[in-house]
């Protein structure tokens, strides 16, 4: 029997503030859908991350007086703890600062 595949995918957060109802809102949707393919026998890839490059992460690690990849590992922290504390079913989180998303 051939294995059926999904992938599902939530924005790409920008950790220049901390997470709001919107982020909540978007990861919950995708895991619902996450979740009811893995019910009808799909093999599911949930991914969620943060996007930690670009201007908008520099003035906001400046703001806070910070060094942007300070500042990242600060906030970046707190999408992860969202995925925990809205118990979603990712199978990853992935930060763009990461070696393995630059492959």
């Amino acid at each position: 029997m051939k294995q059926n595949n999904f992938y599902i995918t939530t924005p790409i957060y920008y950790p220049s503030g901390e997470p709001h109802i919107g982020h909540a809102y978007s990861s919950i949707i995708s895991d619902v859908f996450a979740r009811f393919k893995k019910i009808d026998g799909y093999n599911v890839h949930f991914l969620t991350g943060t996007d930690e490059l670009g201007l908008k992460i520099q003035r906001a690690s400046e703001e806070n007086k910070m060094e942007p990849l300070e500042s990242c590992d600060k906030i970046s922290k707190t999408f992860k703890d969202l995925c925990k504390i809205l118990n979603l079913s990712n199978t990853d989180f992935i930060r763009t600062t990461e070696i393995r998303h630059k492959k």
